[in-house]
């Protein structure tokens, strides 16, 4: 009987390692696909959630989405390629809340399909901006806050990309490898002061940023024949992994990438 109790005394402080009461969570990008999914369930699980992105009308709807639930929600919107609106996304956060507790880089682009050889520095800079320096500087915002807490949960969402580059997504690669090394960079220097950064890895998800890609009949495929799980993925499939990764479940993971790929790394 004993046995019996004690493993249950350890179920459920298994089950509160998920819990994210009273945490204040940032997530970029956050008007649809993987952001809006990842902000869903970081409220559904206790979380304090700032949705953001450069449109006002949508991120509001997806706070009153999940507000109607009766959970708890505000939306900022951001340009994260401008830096007084990055600046102004943690100010304000803090104005709200008085805390931060999770930042989710999210926001990214990929506006070529080319080689890399026929892209110009100006869409080289842009990709930079959004997809490396954005996290960068969002990061450096926030490490103060956490700092000062002596806790704080960075992910940035990379992808398989900057770990196994397609041809034609030669930039998108370069710039999500960076995000990579970000992660690791950052979990090496302040995780001393309670600060955890990791990276998620998704694959081929179904979002408006790969469209062109789920949309293409070679590409789907290779998907249906070649992938071991034969599908691609939904956004929801990403936001158990962020929602692990947040939580004091991966207490000890610090500094590393997780994929999410129906098996395109093994391949």
């Amino acid at each position: 009987m004993l046995m019996v109790v004690q493993c249950l005394h350890k179920m459920k402080k298994i089950k509160k390692n998920f819990n994210l009461n009273n945490k204040v969570a940032v997530i970029t990008g956050s008007s649809k696909g993987i952001g809006a999914s990842i902000a869903q369930a970081y409220a559904e699980f206790g979380a304090k959630v700032i949705v953001s992105s450069r449109k006002s009308a949508d991120i509001e709807k997806v706070a009153e989405e999940i507000k109607s639930h009766g959970y708890e929600c505000k939306a900022i919107p951001c340009h994260v390629g401008d830096s007084e609106q990055r600046k102004n996304l943690i100010e304000k956060t803090i104005e709200i809340y008085g805390s931060i507790d999770i930042l989710v880089n999210n926001a990214a682009i990929n506006p070529v399909s080319s080689q890399i050889n026929s892209v110009g520095s100006e869409v080289f800079d842009k990709i930079m901006d959004i997809n490396v320096k954005a996290p960068f500087e969002l990061s450096n915002l926030c490490f103060p806050y956490f700092k000062n807490k002596g806790n704080g949960v960075i992910i940035n969402i990379a992808s398989v990309e900057g770990i196994k580059p397609s041809y034609g997504l030669g930039l998108y690669a370069v710039s999500k490898s960076a995000l990579i090394m970000l992660s690791k960079c950052q979990g090496n220097e302040w995780g001393k002061f309670g600060i955890r950064s990791n990276t998620i890895c998704p694959g081929l998800i179904k979002t408006k940023l790969s469209s062109a890609l789920w949309n293409n009949d070679l590409v789907m495929k290779m998907i249906n024949t070649r992938l071991p799980l034969r599908r691609i993925g939904e956004p929801s499939e990403i936001a158990g992994l962020a929602l692990f990764l947040a939580s004091d479940a991966s207490s000890y993971c610090n500094g590393q990438s997780f994929t999410a790929d129906g098996g395109y790394m093994i391949i």
